[in-house]
């Protein structure tokens, strides 16, 4: 339950049908399962090994929740000026030949394998004591969150479908804005974790 809270499948869905308002059903599909696919093996290494990775790199974890905040206002940012939103039909075209594959950033890292997931598999980890068969249960937990997320998001077809051109774009610049918001969200409890280990140090 935990990780479907934090991974939050509807709420991927629809960040993927506002970034992807144009792109024909394969094309989605595609990112679609490449993205979960990418997701579920980097969260399944944090799974196993986590805290450890992230220790011997010297990295803690309000340092992820800034760094995924920064690139989520990124995206967010694209979303709300809705860079290329008034492109004619032949630079759309043109665009369409050598647009960006969000299916590993920012689809996979962060929106589905984001900092809060990542915390939360260390966490599990730090729980299940190194034991087998938690370890196994969380992995069958993590796959169970990745399965419901990549049926919410082979389902955002139906959503930008019935939003229509528009509605997409109106509905990309709102979530953007609220991405946004999340980002900024993500960095204040970084550095707010982040202050308070050096101050009880």
């Amino acid at each position: 339950m935990a990780l479907l809270v934090i991974i939050d499948p509807v709420g991927t869905a629809v960040l993927f049908a506002g970034l992807t308002p144009g792109d024909p059903p394969a094309e989605r599909a595609r990112q679609a399962k490449r993205a979960c696919v990418i997701a579920f093996v980097v969260l399944a290494v944090f799974g196993f090994g986590g805290r450890e990775l992230l220790a011997a790199l010297g990295i803690g974890l309000p340092a992820l929740k800034v760094a995924g905040g920064v690139l989520l206002f990124l995206t967010a940012a694209d979303m709300v000026t809705a860079r290329g939103a008034l492109r004619s039909s032949e630079e759309e075209r043109q665009a369409a030949v050598r647009k960006h594959d969000i299916s590993v950033f920012p689809l996979a890292i962060p929106f589905i394998a984001g900092p809060g997931a990542m915390t939360t598999m260390v966490l599990l980890q730090s729980q299940s004591g190194a034991r087998l068969w938690p370890l196994l249960a969380i992995q069958a937990a993590l796959a169970v969150a990745i399965a419901a997320t990549l049926l919410a998001l082979l389902s955002a077809r139906y959503l930008a479908r019935a939003l229509g051109q528009t509605g997409s774009h109106v509905v990309g610049r709102v979530l953007g804005v609220l991405l946004a918001a999340l980002a900024a969200q993500l960095v204040l409890d970084g550095v707010r974790e982040a202050l308070a280990v050096h101050i009880s140090s």
